[in-house]
């Protein structure tokens, strides 16, 4: 008996007992205590390969005794499923390749639009030196002149016509002078070239304008070189 319990499962350690054989006489035997945990570990194994068996022999006999109609139907709706859930996928990635479309299209819609209204930014500028031109020239006849010569006055009128026809040219095309005479300095679309204190302004006015400035649809090309009222010292 001793053997089949070591064999079986794990043997504790021995606990002497004293074995009564005649009245006033003990003889000493060794008892071997085993662990019953190794045949609850077998039963449960057995049942549990008890179990897969009667499953596997359930499904099977569920399986034979399915008539041909009835395995035609299970095997097609095995197939439904499969499809659906294709389906599925593909609507989903159908609707993200149409949202990452639209997105594509706004994306490009604003660049040809940026594209456009920024084209003639570097034509423009090199224009704007001789609009510049024009106004340099007109400031450099005087009043009297004008006034005394028929010459003068129509060249005066001439080079006048000449720099309107520039400035409503480029006005079509979306670039318009900024003169921010009397306005506040504003330093992303104005250049402060001096400062000097005005008692009768406020501080940080433009008071003087040294070069105009010019915008194309609303962004700033050239920025106006401007003077600026100095704020008084602490």
């Amino acid at each position: 008996m001793r053997s089949m319990y070591r064999s079986v499962g794990k043997t504790l350690p021995r606990s002497n007992m004293m074995l009564r054989t005649a009245p006033n006489q003990y003889t000493p035997i060794t008892v071997t205590k085993f662990n019953t945990f190794s045949f609850r570990n077998f039963a449960d194994a057995a049942k549990d390969k008890s179990g897969e068996s009667s499953k596997t022999s359930t499904d099977a006999e569920d399986s034979c005794n399915l008539t041909g109609d009835q395995k035609i139907i299970k095997d097609l709706e095995v197939k439904l499923e499969s499809k659906t859930k294709d389906a599925l996928e593909l609507r989903d990635r159908l609707l993200r390749s149409v949202a990452d479309f639209r997105n594509l299209q706004e994306v490009t819609k604003k660049d040809v639009k940026k594209a456009k209204d920024f084209a003639l930014q570097k034509f423009a500028k090199d224009l704007l030196e001789s609009v510049d031109n024009f106004g340099h020239a007109l400031s450099a006849f005087k009043e009297e002149d004008v006034k005394k010569s028929k010459e003068i006055s129509d060249l005066y009128t001439g080079v006048r016509m000449t720099k309107d026809v520039f400035l409503s040219t480029l006005k079509k095309h979306g670039i318009e002078k900024l003169d921010p005479l009397g306005e506040a300095f504003d330093p992303n679309k104005h250049e402060a070239t001096f400062e000097l204190p005005q008692p009768d302004k406020e501080p940080g006015t433009v008071f003087h304008v040294q070069q105009l400035g010019y915008t194309l649809n609303e962004r700033v090309i050239r920025p106006a070189k401007v003077g600026i009222v100095k704020g008084s010292d602490n």
